[in-house]
């Protein structure tokens, strides 16, 4: 296909198994065996470590099906980016999917390169485990799995089904093992009730949480993917994340069961020390394979729906018209899976704490998540008449989550403004940015329809 050829039609050729397998990968990566160190040391005590880890879960769920209504509503190629332009402005569309193509890509290439760390101990010994070697093999899984959705996006979430399987069934079998093994509490469930007022603290511990449940959200972006979307997306998000607060709330009572909180908030690896605890030193091979699975299974969720994100900005015409190429055959954006792989194997910023990371990845996301949602009230007006999946309880919960969304970002400000500042920073660069691509780059959402596929181009 020529560069001067209509764009190629998105076909839909996902299932809905594959949906929620690629909801459950983009939420579950290194969260869950970093961030629950970092609830219990802000809890301060067990009742509100649990209390953190069961809100953030009903919020997120609550937020889940939000999206779902939305994706329901307005199913599109790069949802995440269409809807906002279509609601609000493309130019508020472009500054927030531009903040979060850098936090994709900067935070994807991070979670590889974590990744490749545990894995090291597994295939090297101690004197080759260097910088250098955990570059190169996070280098080569980002470049395997670039290649797999390359070939294609059914390739693509074949590898993601059976990573997230993979996962599941690790979490599950280290949650377990943990409830057989210690089958009598210990002593250490006992802890003096933590000094000071619970709420602030309660708050604090949301925010590593939210960081734990977040990335359902950007599944939005596979909407002209999904078979059958108006009906199968609530399904899809929902079975996607019952699946995730399910497993997070197990593998806590795990942590807690056999370390109990003094020994979480000690615990920069939570995971590292229950498999240690449980296993010994086989235990850390576990461990290793895990957090490797998990990362690669993120990776690969990211490298996944990303691109389409990148064609509804191309739609617009802020980006070339290259990014709105389709393959027929295959469904690959060949264009933009090489530009967002580019994006992630070159650093776009380095923060140098996981913690700093996380105040980064939340203040952005919180903000971004909550106009998003926010586009619910204006899909309902427009498709009052659509028979689609509608939440309970509209706009209470609605307006609920999004009140707990900038809730945690007000927090993460408060917290560390310079990190936020830079977030915000980032944000605003986008609206120079979207000008400036419309102005190189001309009227190429001429050619495409709304819903992502290719309009007929005229023969003058």
């Amino acid at each position: 296909m020529g560069l001067e050829s209509a764009p190629a039609r998105i076909e839909a050729r996902l299932s809905t198994f594959d949906t929620a397998m690629v909801v459950f990968s983009l939420v579950v990566g290194i969260g869950i065996f970093r961030t629950p160190a970092i609830v219990a040391r802000a809890a301060g005590s067990t009742g509100l470590f649990f209390t953190a880890w069961i809100a953030g879960g009903l919020v997120s769920l609550i937020g889940a099906f939000v999206f779902a209504e939305i994706g329901s509503r307005h199913p599109r190629a790069g949802g995440y980016y269409r809807v906002v332009a279509d609601c609000y402005h493309p130019t508020l569309a472009f500054m927030l999917n531009w903040s979060q193509i850098i936090v994709q890509g900067a935070g994807g290439a991070g979670v590889a390169v974590i990744g490749a760390e545990y894995l090291m101990p597994v295939l090297l010994s101690e004197r080759y485990r260097t910088p250098h070697a955990a570059l190169a093999i996070a280098g080569a899984t980002m470049l395997l799995l670039l290649t797999l959705n390359y070939r294609g996006i059914r390739p693509g979430a074949r590898t993601q089904n059976l990573l997230s399987m993979l996962k599941i069934a690790m979490i599950i079998g280290l949650a377990l093992s943990a409830f057989w093994i210690y089958g009598r509490l210990p002593a250490h469930m006992q802890e003096p009730p933590a000094a000071g007022s619970s709420v602030p603290r309660l708050v604090a511990a949301l925010v590593p949480c939210f960081y734990a449940y977040g990335g359902y959200q950007m599944t939005m972006n596979l909407g002209a993917d999904l078979r059958n979307a108006p009906r199968r997306f609530p399904i899809a998000i929902g079975a996607g994340m019952l699946t995730v607060v399910t497993l997070y709330l197990l593998l806590n009572l795990a942590y807690y069961r056999v370390l109990g909180i003094d020994g979480i908030a000690s615990s920069k690896l939570v995971a590292a020390a229950l498999s240690r605890t449980l296993f010994g030193a086989p235990g850390e091979v576990v461990f290793s394979l895990a957090v490797f699975l998990s990362a690669a299974g993120f990776v690969n969720a990211t490298i996944l729906q990303m691109p389409r994100s990148l064609y509804a900005m191309a739609q617009d015409g802020a980006l070339p018209r290259a990014f709105l190429r389709v393959n027929p055959g295959t469904q690959t954006q060949e264009i933009a899976l090489l530009f967002f792989g580019a994006a992630m194997l070159l650093p776009a910023f380095i923060l140098g704490t996981f913690e700093k990371l996380l105040n980064y990845v939340i203040f952005s996301d919180t903000l971004t998540i909550a106009i998003v949602a926010s586009t619910l009230f204006v899909l309902r007006r427009r498709t009052a008449a659509q028979l689609v999946f509608s939440l309970p309880a509209l706009p209470s919960l609605t307006v609920l989550y999004i009140a707990c969304l900038l809730a945690v970002s007000f927090r993460v400000f408060t917290l560390d403004p310079l990190v936020s500042l830079t977030g915000a920073i980032v944000l605003l660069t986008g609206w120079p940015l979207f000008w400036l691509g419309r102005r190189v780059f001309g009227q190429a959402s001429q050619s495409v329809e709304p819903d992502g596929r290719a309009a007929p181009e005229s023969e003058g």
